[in-house]
């Protein structure tokens, strides 16, 4: 009797150290609705900050707002930080280390280990294997998706998330 109790025992404390390294992934679509204070406001196809929130979100979305002319390159900011066009990957580790969230650049794979998990209240990372986005106060930054791969835009309309694993810098 001892021996099941001890051997049901382990396996709980097994099955718990598992569970608290699983990914939050995403069910609900990514959908962009402005709300006053607390999401950014786009507009003519740029983003603008809250006014209140943070400095570290302030500097991702001015840095969003650089890359809205920028083409889709495959290997775009990777090899170059600053680079004539940018892949998704590229994208999200200009913006994120321009905001100071993150030093250097990852690949998409990457980003299913950065910061912590779950969605952000102010900036969330959206990752799956071979593509990346992430939402800054509400509002998607993307190379595509619906319309083809045209580069790092803000994006207002909706997109699936499911299965995409959801993680943020800690703090934001």
């Amino acid at each position: 009797m001892k021996v099941v109790s001890l051997f049901l025992g382990l396996a709980i404390a097994v099955l718990a150290l598992t569970s608290c390294g699983r990914q939050v992934k995403a069910r609900d679509p990514v959908v962009y609705q402005f709300k006053s204070g607390k999401t950014a406001l786009y507009q003519n196809g740029l983003s603008y900050a809250p006014k209140r929130a943070p400095a570290a979100v302030h500097r991702a979305i001015e840095a969003g707002n650089r890359l809205q002319n920028k083409s889709y390159k495959w290997g775009g900011g990777h090899a170059v930080l600053n680079d004539s066009g940018y892949d998704c990957s590229g994208a999200v580790s200009y913006v994120l280390r321009e905001a100071g969230l993150l030093k250097g650049q990852m690949t998409s794979k990457g980003f299913l280990n950065y910061g912590k998990r779950g969605e952000g209240k102010w900036i969330t990372v959206y990752v799956r294997n071979g593509h990346v986005f992430l939402t800054v106060a509400g509002l998607r930054l993307d190379t595509g998706w619906g319309g083809g791969r045209k580069g790092p835009r803000w994006q207002p309309t909706s997109r699936p998330g499911k299965g995409h694993v959801m993680r943020h810098p800690a703090g934001y």
